[in-house]
């Protein structure tokens, strides 16, 4: 089996993969340079796979934490073992290679030392790639869970806990007034507004990262006098998600985001079956046909944040 055979095959999270690098670039610069410049074009691979997935709606009845996390593992094995293949390691390879010194004694110092650099600019782009995973996850599970709901999934550690507790006592006595307006029990109301801001977390949020107060998902129509802001959302259009761009409202406070939701409940016909709901699962229900969402599994996702354990224990709290 060849060298470059026996690399492709190596499992990605292989921690003495760099040391082993390292190690062959000081004692054949060549070699490890090629090597090297295929583990740049494997991780470039990897980045170009991760855009396609995150372009690709991901909140299917199928599709889990679990599942994305051992989907990312597909897709690094999936770089790793085409890095090589497609012409972009030859030319990273001869980008790294063009300040090589000829071999020799002369230059082996100066060999070692480039090998040593390769290295270290090689770890540095792996560590800046799983930095960028990390953030892109989380940014991600921040918008999954406000545009698919988990938001009940939130409070796996004790600060998911204390943050959903914390995102209760804030969201409460305006929770309340809107509670009054509708004849909707309040904690009814901050379910609906966890499901659709995922615990606040996927807060909709201005281009310069400034809060909307948008806890409801409220769109910005024809009626609206108000600000607004421009974000891309998840849409399902025969039960098929697609990602789209839309327009929101955007409030001075979360007194006025529940205000608005109250009167939108109250002056809107079609909510007319919403009100004065006082069970859960029927309030969850209404909403759905009153077509407040699109998600067809929206009254399901709703009916378990407000009869589940999360919302109990921050309410608890």
């Amino acid at each position: 089996m060849k060298a470059d055979d026996l690399n492709s095959q190596r499992f990605v999270l292989d921690l003495q993969a760099a040391g082993e690098l390292r190690n062959k670039l000081k004692q054949d610069p060549q070699a490890g340079l090629k090597q090297a410049a295929q583990q740049f074009e494997g991780m470039l691979l990897q980045m170009m796979l991760k855009s396609m997935r995150d372009a690709t709606p991901q909140d299917g009845l199928l599709d889990s934490d679990q599942s994305r996390f051992y989907t990312s593992i597909l897709d690094q094995q999936l770089g790793q073992n085409l890095a090589g293949k497609l012409g972009f390691a030859k030319l990273i390879e001869q980008q790294l290679g063009r300040n090589q010194p000829a071999p020799g004694a002369a230059g082996a110092a100066d060999a070692a030392a480039l090998g040593e650099a390769s290295a270290v600019s090689l770890e540095a782009l792996q560590q800046a790639l799983l930095a960028r995973r990390a953030a892109s996850s989380a940014a991600a599970g921040a918008e999954r869970v406000r545009t698919a709901g988990a938001g009940d999934a939130a409070a796996a550690s004790g600060a998911g806990a204390a943050g959903n507790r914390e995102f209760v006592n804030t969201l409460w006595p305006h929770a309340v007034e809107a509670s009054n307006a509708t004849g909707v029990p309040a904690q009814f109301l901050v379910a609906h507004a966890a499901l659709e801001s995922g615990w606040g977390k996927g807060e909709i949020r201005k281009p310069d990262g400034s809060p909307t107060y948008n806890l409801f998902g409220v769109k910005a129509g024809r009626s609206w006098a108000g600000a607004t802001v421009e974000v891309q959302t998840t849409e399902y259009v025969n039960g098929v998600a697609q990602s789209t761009r839309d327009k929101f409202r955007a409030y001075g406070s979360y007194a006025e985001s529940f205000a608005d939701y109250a009167n939108l409940l109250r002056n809107n016909s079609r909510f007319s079956g919403v009100l004065n709901q006082q069970d859960g699962t029927q309030f969850a229900r209404s909403l759905q046909q009153s077509g407040y969402a699109t998600d067809p599994m929206y009254a399901d996702k709703l009916s378990r944040i407000i009869n589940g354990g999360t919302l109990r224990q921050a309410l608890a709290g």
